[in-house]
């Protein structure tokens, strides 16, 4: 709002920015304690509740890292990497001969861990280690492979399927229907339209799906706040051991998010960003295994957002974390939103997120490659692909212990990437004649 001469207006494109901001945060992050707790097989009250701490973790945490952190517009989130790896775990726990008490417990020891070396490492100074494993070049086959791994992601999620296993064709076609026409918004349209296509796009799609479809809410009555839902603290080393190795990859998307939103704004990062920014990841683990919640991170996926809209101030993003922590103080508003379909959600995030291929195409400025230093991004990259296309029961014959890390094409392909950075001097490698 704007107080004119005693006369108080209201700023609509601060207004629409800001609720843009928040639909783009609700939709990647409802998904997520939901898919969690029932894999956990927990009551609909404790999802409920699990929920509720997610949606006012993630406005806060959105908040302290826009305010204190590495303050750009970017959307910390629950990791994908992580989210992966748990419910992998969660899948095997009658391979491993373990309650899913007992690997929430696991997952929740392995998170604390990871959570106070990433303190650790700011305290200490040893920032500048992470920056030597995470080079440039790893940076941008972790980019192409966030890419990949999103849009398969998001891809999938617009098509509803039927119990009988084939696709709902007439949501198909309103999924497919909501992608062309944000698309033409982005390309087409002028600046406003543009700058809130996402907006426009979920809007639409929700009216379209509530008119001619039956919309699913998820039902649940939560308590306030619980601690350790998915089991309390022990020392199962496999799994500590695991999800502890995750989550220090994790950190990664902290090198990336930052990198790539000071490119966009056309500035370089500092070392002081890093750090308070590494620090606040660290509280947010430690929070998150307390909460029963993935742990977070700067998305760097929130880039492609902001191509998308081209609206880079930062102060509708920290109003609509402010927003979020209203969604879950007041759970009836949550309850209302999250009436929103998912497939519409994943249509316009499947819009917004094709802008990242553009971000990491960009990240390989100053590169040049000929026949043989060409596998220096080809390797790790189509491999770690490849994995993601496999299926996972392929991998039973491995070691139950490793099989959650080799079984993920992101994680693989990241590890591929610094192995063969620090294993091979790319610069003195020369084309044959």
């Amino acid at each position: 709002m704007k107080n004119n001469g005693g006369k108080i207006s209201i700023d609509w494109k601060l207004s629409f920015a800001s609720i843009q901001w928040l639909f783009f945060i609700f939709a990647n992050t409802v998904v997520v304690p939901v898919s969690i707790g029932t894999a956990f097989h927990l009551s609909p009250d404790v999802i409920a509740s699990m929920l509720r701490s997610s949606l006012i973790f993630t406005g806060l945490a959105c908040m302290l890292q826009g305010y204190f952190g590495h303050r750009y517009p970017l959307m910390e989130g629950h990791s994908g990497v992580i989210w992966g790896l748990i419910l992998h775990l969660c899948i095997s726990a009658q391979t491993l001969g373990l309650s899913y008490s007992e690997i929430g417990g696991g997952i929740a020891t392995g998170l604390l861990l990871a959570g106070v070396v990433a303190i650790l490492f700011v305290k200490l100074n040893l920032i500048h280690l992470l920056h030597r494993i995470f080079t440039p070049m790893v940076m941008s086959v972790y980019l192409f492979l966030l890419t990949f791994q999103l849009i398969l992601i998001f891809f999938k999620g617009m098509f509803k399927v039927n119990e009988d296993g084939t696709i709902d064709i007439p949501v198909a076609l309103l999924s497919i229907g909501i992608v062309v026409i944000v698309s033409l918004l982005i390309i087409k349209g002028n600046e406003v339209i543009a700058n809130f296509s996402i907006l426009i796009g979920m809007v639409v799609g929700w009216v379209i799906y509530a008119i001619f479809f039956q919309s699913e809410s998820f039902n649940g009555e939560p308590s306030f706040i619980l601690i350790f839902p998915l089991g309390w603290p022990n020392l199962n080393i496999g799994i500590v051991t695991v999800t502890f190795l995750a989550g220090l990859i994790n950190l990664s998307n902290t090198i990336a998010s930052i990198q790539a939103a000071a490119n966009l704004f056309h500035e370089r990062p500092t070392e002081r960003q890093f750090k308070r920014s590494y620090l606040l990841t660290g509280f947010y683990s430690i929070g998150a295994a307390f909460l029963g919640l993935v742990s977070y991170t700067p998305f760097a996926s929130s880039i492609g957002f902001l191509e998308s809209t081209r609206i880079f101030d930062r102060k509708p993003f920290i109003i609509s974390g402010g927003l979020m922590v209203l969604l879950g103080v007041f759970p009836f508003l949550g309850s209302f939103l999250s009436t929103m379909p998912m497939t519409v959600g994943n249509a316009v995030l499947f819009v917004a997120y094709l802008q990242l291929l553009g971000t990491s195409l960009k990240s390989l400025n100053g590169y040049v490659f000929n026949s043989k230093t060409i596998y220096r991004l080809a390797a790790p990259l189509l491999i770690g692909v490849s994995i993601m296309n496999m299926d996972s029961s392929l991998f039973n014959s491995i070691p139950i212990i490793l099989r959650p890390i080799i079984s993920n094409g992101f994680i693989m392909g990241v590890i591929i990437a610094i192995l063969t950075e620090k294993m091979i001097k790319w610069d003195n490698i020369k084309e044959a004649a």
